[in-house]
């Protein structure tokens, strides 16, 4: 029988944890005659008892595997993290909180039974989501596939199944600035579109703040695309063309009418113009300066604290 990891980055989810194992049971359980399974949660440094919880959970079930990374590296390196632990024939990334719901993955293996490499899962609606979530992120996949010439998946977030080879493949990429929604299309393969009602967070709240949606974001737009460094080029143009057409209009104001030019108005506006244009060129640069900066370093991504009780050495 062929061998499916669902590979679950967990980050302070005490409250989450149970209800999860309950709903992935009875799947794993109702399946086990045409697949094996293997759990494979990433505790991603909580503060809480998530890691004491998972140390119970590996205890009761043997299919429950997890990975204590020795602090919090965040989401996209928690998932790296996972595919590099998985054992399985093919992996599917889901949410601890149950916003994701399992009882979808039978139509994903279903359609990776097909032939299919990537199925991924399309939301047609986000219960529990403020009105400024979903206007947020729909204005981020439009500005992302705007500025990249890869084709991005609107609506998507982790919730999907990979075939070994997509696993394969995104071992490789190893910078340290990840966007694994931009990674997932980059890679390309053979894709299929799972269209679901993304359900309210079970228990507990999101780790999601505003501020780490706007780094993703960022990161997001910067590695896949130089696109942003062009802004320069296409603000200069009609900025010289105004400022051409500004002067001659001064000029020949100038010479009919015979008046004193007001000067100083216009200089002040011309000096803030110029000064936000630069400033705001330096912030894009910084950016990919930035990420230079930490893919030169070339650190290891994470380090593993434990894996199913047992001590990393990192040697």
């Amino acid at each position: 029988m062929k061998k499916v990891t669902i590979i679950i980055p967990a980050y302070n989810e005490e409250e989450s944890l149970h209800f999860l194992y309950e709903r992935l049971e009875k799947l794993m359980n109702k399946l086990s005659s045409r697949y094996t399974f293997e759990v494979l949660l990433v505790n991603d440094g909580s503060a809480d008892k998530t890691h004491e919880i998972l140390v119970e959970l590996r205890k009761k079930d043997e299919r429950i595997n997890y990975v204590d990374l020795s602090r919090n590296f965040g989401q996209e390196i928690a998932m790296l993290a996972g595919l590099d632990y998985a054992t399985g024939d093919c992996v599917i990334f889901m949410d601890a909180d149950l916003q994701d719901p399992p009882e979808l993955i039978p139509e994903l293996l279903k359609y990776w039974k097909e032939g299919y490499d990537d199925v991924y899962a399309r939301r047609t609606s986000r219960k529990g989501e403020t009105f400024m979530k979903k206007f947020t992120s729909k204005l981020y996949y439009r500005v992302l596939q705007s500025v990249t010439t890869v084709s991005i998946q609107k609506d998507t977030g982790n919730f999907r199944l990979l075939d070994k080879r997509c696993v394969n493949a995104l071992k490789q990429l190893r910078e340290s600035q990840r966007c694994s929604k931009s990674m997932f299309s980059w890679i390309g393969y053979k894709k299929k579109e799972v269209p679901y009602e993304r359900d309210p967070r079970v228990a507990g709240e999101t780790k999601w703040k505003y501020r780490k949606m706007i780094d993703m974001a960022i990161s997001g737009i910067t590695s896949f695309t130089t696109s942003p460094l062009r802004i320069s080029t296409y603000l200069a143009i009609p900025t010289f063309i105004t400022l051409f057409a500004y002067f001659a209009y001064v000029i020949v104001k100038s010479v009919y009418t015979s008046t004193a030019i007001q000067a100083v108005q216009a200089i002040i506006l011309l000096q803030l113009f110029f000064s936000g244009t630069i400033i705001l060129l330096f912030g894009i640069i910084g950016e990919y300066l930035g990420r230079i900066f930490y893919e030169t370093k070339n650190r290891p991504l994470y380090f593993v604290n434990e894996y199913n009780g047992e001590k990393e050495t990192n040697e």
